[in-house]
């Protein structure tokens, strides 16, 4: 018999867990519970079901189409030729979320943000990289922000090539589609937390975009608690023939890129390299978003990105910002980064040919679920610690209480060092501190905040506190 997937396995019910290892209540915390949700963001709710059947494979296949009728998007392509180069595929890009924006009664705001970029071993005279960004603005307290990106550049087989047709269907159209379906279908609700949606420029030539809007994000103190790149999410099928429609990779690493040495050191002695935000964050997108509710296997990929390549993630991961990247499940390599010819009876080139729009929709269903569940749920907790002044086989965890009016409560969360998803949830109610009989020595302990609709945040790891 196949083991079973995570994203079913259901949790035990705080009844059976606190038989096993009952949690120590603190003074006026509510009682437990019993526990029914699967391992991630809580119920399905009827609005996310409806927003799901908004997407529109057609949609996306006219929007894949009209942005490799561009000719090239290279970066270093003309900014002003109104039907060649990438200034048209940027003005496009501006036009269509501002008709989005003309709908979604002032919540959606749409902006070109520019900048000179020197010269650099891509970038061979200053040019201006823009990113056309639309703003979802959050109702909530606070500054919570997610970013959904796909980078609107293309590319043909020499990365300096600035006038050879570089469709870019797969890389990056795709990507580009979804967030602007995710945009359309999105801003016609209000949302709690504040949601970017993205095309950005310069990723063939350095991550340029993306590293810029991820600084001006945290120079504007911006509290991004997840990002999504989606970077050729077109295709379904491999190089040699094989398909494989219902899954998506998403890269998720576990050692911080932004980790100190300080933050080292304490990673390694409470053994954490399985539990950074971001793959808390790629846990959250399993339960949220995978087979029961999308259709979609999301195999979670423990590492940065590929093997020679990056994606506009890893910006945002130099900052500290948690951050994946979405792509297809087997890349037919014939079908990016190349010229368009024949060669040998071999068709090379990244057309809209080469594409599965229907795939593409059921990723863009992927990033939606996700997103909405992030943005509607309270923010990852904070402040979430293991006390550890004493020896003693319990477990005391801290944490700070969030912002939101809706909030209900908080949940402990527990699995096998050896486990990769969360096993075992109990509720403690609208507290800040909890006690657990169970060593903290021999299993991983979270702590995710729950509202009153049922819906969960991401898991936070504790850190040792004195």
């Amino acid at each position: 018999m196949a083991p079973e997937s995570p994203s079913r396995r259901t949790f035990l019910t705080a009844a059976l867990t606190t038989a096993a290892a009952p949690l120590i209540f603190p003074a006026g915390a509510a009682q437990a519970a019993p526990e029914t949700s699967a391992a991630g963001g809580g119920p399905v709710d009827r609005e996310l079901k409806a927003l799901l059947r908004e997407i529109d494979p057609k949609r996306i296949e006219a929007n894949v189409r009209t942005l490799a009728a561009f000719g090239t998007r290279h970066t270093l392509s003309s900014q002003d030729d109104p039907k060649r180069g990438i200034g048209a595929a940027r003005d496009w890009l501006f036009a269509e979320l501002n008709r989005y924006a003309a709908t979604a009664g002032g919540r959606l705001t749409v902006e070109l943000q520019s900048y000179i970029q020197q010269p650099d071993p891509r970038i061979p005279v200053p040019t201006k990289i823009t990113n056309v960004l639309g703003t979802l603005r959050g109702s909530g307290a606070g500054k919570r922000t997610y970013v959904v990106a796909g980078h609107y550049d293309s590319r043909a087989s020499d990365v300096m090539d600035a006038v050879s047709d570089a469709p870019g269907a797969d890389d990056d159209a795709s990507g580009v589609a979804v967030v602007l379906e995710l945009a359309r279908i999105m801003s016609k609700r209000p949302i709690e937390a504040t949601v970017i949606f993205a095309a950005v420029a310069g990723e063939e030539q350095g991550l340029h975009g993306s590293r810029h809007l991820a600084r001006q994000l945290k120079a504007a103190g911006a509290d991004v608690q997840g990002m999504f790149t989606n970077d050729i999410v077109g295709s379904s099928t491999a190089d040699d023939g094989s398909r494989d429609p219902r899954t998506v990779r998403l890269f998720a690493e576990g050692v911080p890129t932004s980790e100190t040495p300080e933050q080292a050191n304490i990673r390694r002695s409470v053994g954490g390299e399985n539990d950074s935000a971001t793959r808390q964050l790629a846990r959250y997108v399993r339960a949220v978003a995978g087979e029961d509710v999308t259709g979609m296997n999301v195999r979670v990929i423990h590492r940065r990105d590929r093997y020679l390549r990056g994606g506009d993630h890893i910006p945002f991961l130099e900052l500290g910002f948690p951050a994946a990247r979405f792509t297809e499940p087997n890349e037919d390599f014939a079908h990016q980064h190349q010229d368009v010819r024949v060669q040998d009876g071999k068709q090379y080139g990244d057309l809209p040919e080469f594409c599965d729009f229907d795939y593409i929709a059921r990723v863009a269903k992927v990033n939606l679920a996700t997103l909405w569940s992030l943005a509607q749920a309270p923010g990852t907790p904070t402040g979430v610690g293991i006390l550890t002044q004493a020896l003693t086989n319990d477990t005391e965890l801290v944490w700070q209480r969030g912002q939101e009016t809706d909030l209900a409560g908080y949940e402990i969360l527990w699995r096998e060092t050896t486990d990769t998803w969360w096993t075992h949830v109990v509720p403690v109610g609208d507290v800040t501190r909890a006690t657990v009989k169970r060593s903290k020595d021999n299993v991983f302990f979270g702590v995710r905040a729950v509202d009153r609709s049922g819906r969960h945040s991401p898991v936070a790891f504790p850190l040792p506190v004195r």
